[in-house]
C-alpha cells in the first residue's frame, strides 16, 4: 500500500545458536518518506513469567545487574546521549524466575550499534511477552528519498535452557570469532602499562623517558602516553579544558617529538601507544578559534559543556577529512602500535549546522556512522595499529565498537574490589578478553581503598591486563612481583584468550566473587575468588563448572602449593572450599588434568 519494501535478513551461526537480524527499508515511490521508527528485532513470546535482566550504572560503577519479574505494560531501559552509554548497555534478556547460571531458560538480544537506543519488553493483557531492540525512535528521524534505502543495525539473539552462563558463552563466542576484521580479534593482546593515574597532565620528555626506562625487567609489552601530548605553538594540553582538536605533539612538552620516547621502548623491546580524542573540541584551541561552528551545537544559543569540551560534528564531510589526515598523519610519521581512543562526553545541544531544519533528527544516527567510517579507515590503512576503546571508561562498550576495537576500557575505575561487579556485569554478553583491567596503584585513586596486589592482579589477569601507575615509585619487592606477574599472564593469556568462562558466585548477592576459564579441551583451568567484605565465620563452597566429570584433576596455588587431587564431578558438585579469609583477599587455583592416573593410585598416595 505504501510503496515502501523491507527487507529481513537473518544470519544463522549453529555451532553458537545465535541468529543475528536487521532490515533494510527501501523507498520505491516517487516521494521522499520519513521513518519514525525503525527497530532491528521484535520476539514474540507466549507467556509472561519472565524475569528481565539488564544492566545500569554510571561513570565509575558501569554495568551493575538489575533483575526483575516482568510486569503487565512496557518496561524498558535505552540512552537518548548519542552513545549507548554508562547508564545502560544495549542488551535485554529474560528468563524464567528458576533460571540459574548453571540451569533454566533464557532469551538475550543485544544490538551491534553505539547510538541511542531502546531495548524493552512488553505483556499484554492476555500476558504474552514481546521483546524488542534497536535504534532509539525518540529523537530520531530519516528522511528517505526515491529509491534511497535504510539499515538497521545488526541485533545479536540466543536461547538457552542451560542457564545464564551458557547465554553468555554464546555471545562470548560470536563477539571472540565472528564480531569484526581486525587481526588483533583472535591474537594475544600486549600487556600495556599506561601513564594517566601515574602522571596526569604533569609531564614532560624527561618524565616520560624515565617512567619507560623504569619499566625494564617488569615484563611489559606496550607504553602508552595518555592525554596531554598534544597541543598548539601557544597553548598546550596542560589541563581539561585546553587543546582538544589540536593534534600536534606539543612542543612545550615533547620538544623532540614523539620519537625519543619511540626509540626508548623498543631499546627495551616494549612497542608505543598513544592516547587520542578525536571526537572532541576544546573552545580554548587553534581548532575552534578557526573553526566555531565545527562543534555540535545550536549558534547564538546557550550550549552545555562536559569535561570543559564540546563534540566536534564529523556529519560535516570537513571535520571528518580534518580528522582522518590528522590521524593518518601521525600513526604514518611514528612507529604507534596502539591507540587508546577516548571519548569523554557524550552529545547535547544535538543541532548540525550543515543539516536542514526537517533533518536535524537524523544527526545521532549520522554520527555514528561517520563514526565507523573513520573507525574502518584506520583499520584498513593501519591494520597492524591494535585500537582499544574508551568512554569515560565504559560509556559506549557494545559490540558496534568491538567491532572495530577489539578490547574496550571497561571502567575508569580500576579499584579491583568495585571491578568485581563491574565486570562480572560486563561478562553477562562480553567476553572476558574484550575488557581491559590494569593494575593501579593504591591507595585507588577513584575510592581511596589500598587492596593486596595479588588481589588487584587477580582481578586484572581475568580480562586483557595491564598496569595503571608510576615505575618509578615502586618498591623492589613490588617491581619482582609484576615481573613474575606479566610472565604468568603471558602463560595463562591463551585461557583468557580462547577459553570458556564461567561466573561461580555473585558479587552482588554474595561475600565474594569467584569465577573461572576452562579450556576447549578441558584439560586447564584457573579458578579465581576475591572475599569483599570478610563476614565472621563466613564458610563458603563453590562450586566449579565446565570440568570433564571423569577425570582427574590437581589443583595448587600458582607457588605450587597442592591443594589436591580430585575428580571433575567432586569439584563441580561438591566444590572448593573457602576458607575464611581478610576483607579483599584472593584465592587462586590452578586445575590440570592429570594424564594416566586412576583411583586407585590417588587413594594409594
Amino acid at each position: 500500500y505504501t510503496g515502501l519494501l523491507v527487507h529481513l535478513y537473518y544470519g544463522l551461526f549453529e555451532k553458537n545458536d545465535i541468529i543475528t537480524r536487521h532490515a533494510r527499508i527501501e523507498n520505491t515511490t516517487k516521494k521522499p518518506v520519513r521513518i519514525t521508527r525503525a527497530l532491528s528485532a521484535s520476539l514474540d513470546l507466549p507467556t509472561a513469567d519472565y524475569d528481565m535482566i539488564t544492566s545500569y550504572g554510571y561513570h565509575l560503577e558501569e554495568n551493575q545487574i538489575c533483575r526483575q519479574h516482568l510486569h503487565h505494560g512496557v518496561q524498558s531501559i535505552g540512552s537518548r546521549r548519542g552513545a549507548s552509554s554508562h547508564n545502560h548497555n544495549p542488551f535485554l534478556i529474560l528468563t524464567t524466575p528458576a533460571t540459574t547460571e548453571r540451569a533454566g531458560e533464557a532469551y538475550g538480544m543485544a544490538l551491534i550499534y553505539s547510538g541511542n537506543f531502546i531495548a524493552r519488553a512488553e505483556v499484554d493483557g492476555y500476558s504474552r511477552t514481546r521483546m524488542q531492540i534497536g535504534i532509539h525512535p525518540d529523537d530520531f528521524r530519516w528522511t528517505l528519498e526515491p529509491g534511497a534505502s535504510f539499515v538497521t543495525p545488526q541485533a545479536v539473539l540466543s536461547y538457552t535452557s542451560n542457564g545464564l552462563n551458557a547465554l553468555s558463552r554464546n555471545f562470548h563466542q560470536i563477539i571472540k570469532h565472528n564480531l569484526g576484521h581486525s587481526p588483533w580479534r583472535e591474537r594475544p593482546r600486549p600487556i600495556v602499562i599506561n601513564n594517566w593515574e601515574g602522571t596526569y597532565f604533569d609531564f614532560d620528555e624527561k618524565k616520560i623517558l624515565d617512567i619507560i626506562h623504569n619499566c625494564k625487567g617488569l615484563g611489559i609489552d606496550t607504553f602508552v602516553l595518555d592525554d596531554g601530548w598534544f597541543g598548539n605553538d601557544a597553548v598546550c594540553r596542560d589541563n581539561d579544558a585546553t587543546s582538544l582538536g589540536d593534534w600536534f605533539v606539543a612542543k612545550q612538552k615533547l620538544p623532540h617529538g614523539l620519537t625519543p620516547l619511540i626509540e626508548a621502548c623498543e631499546q627495551q623491546g616494549m612497542s608505543f601507544g598513544l592516547w587520542f580524542e578525536p571526537e572532541m573540541i576544546s573552545e580554548d584551541s587553534a581548532l575552534y578559534r578557526k573553526h566555531p561552528d565545527w562543534p555540535i551545537h545550536k549558534e547564538g544559543r546557550p550550549f552545555c559543556r562536559g569535561r570543559n569540551q564540546l563534540v566536534l560534528d564529523i556529519t560535516r564531510e570537513e571535520v571528518y577529512q580534518y580528522l582522518e589526515q590528522r590521524l593518518f598523519a601521525i600513526l604514518a610519521e611514528n612507529k604507534i602500535s596502539y591507540i587508546k581512543w577516548d571519548m569523554n562526553r557524550h552529545m547535547t545541544d544535538a543541532y548540525s549546522s550543515a543539516l536542514p531544519p526537517e533533518r536535524q533528527p537524523e544527526l545521532f544516527h549520522r554520527y555514528i556512522l561517520q563514526l565507523y567510517r573513520l573507525l574502518k579507515s584506520l583499520n584498513e590503512h593501519f591494520p597492524e595499529v591494535l585500537i582499544e576503546g574508551c568512554s569515560g571508561g565504559g560509556g559506549r562498550f557494545d559490540m558496534g565498537m568491538l567491532y572495530y576495537c577489539p578490547q574496550f576500557w571497561a571502567s575508569d575505575d580500576s579499584e579491583a574490589v568495585e571491578r568485581l561487579r563491574i565486570q562480572y556485569g560486563t561478562s553477562l554478553i562480553y567476553p572476558p578478553q574484550a575488557m581491559t583491567a590494569h593494575v593501579s596503584a593504591c591507595p585507588n585513586h577513584q575510592t581511596g581503598r589500598s587492596t593486596p596486589m595479588e588481589t588487584r592482579c587477580a582481578v586484572a589477569m581475568s580480562a586483557t591486563y595491564g598496569y595503571e601507575l608510576d615505575p618509578r615509585k615502586l618498591p623492589e619487592n613490588e617491581r619482582r612481583a609484576i615481573a613474575q606477574q606479566t610472565a604468568r599472564y603471558h602463560m595463562l593469556q591463551p585461557l583468557v584468550m580462547k577459553g570458556d568462562f564461567y561466573r561461580l558466585a555473585d558479587p552482588f548477592t554474595m561475600p565474594y566473587c569467584a569465577w573461572m576459564f576452562v579450556s576447549a579441551d578441558r584439560t586447564k583451568a584457573v579458578f579465581t575468588a576475591v572475599w569483599q567484605l570478610h563476614r565472621a565465620q563466613a564458610r563458603a563452597f563453590v562450586k566449579l563448572d565446565g570440568l570433564d566429570p571423569e577425570t582427574f584433576y590437581e589443583v595448587k596455588k600458582p607457588d605450587g602449593t597442592l591443594l589436591g587431587h580430585f575428580m571433575g564431578d567432586v569439584l563441580m558438585h561438591a566444590g572448593i572450599r573457602l576458607a575464611p579469609i581478610a576483607d579483599f583477599e584472593a584465592i587462586v587455583y590452578d586445575i590440570v588434568r592429570i594424564k594416566g592416573l586412576c583411583e586407585k593410585q590417588l587413594n594409594a598416595t
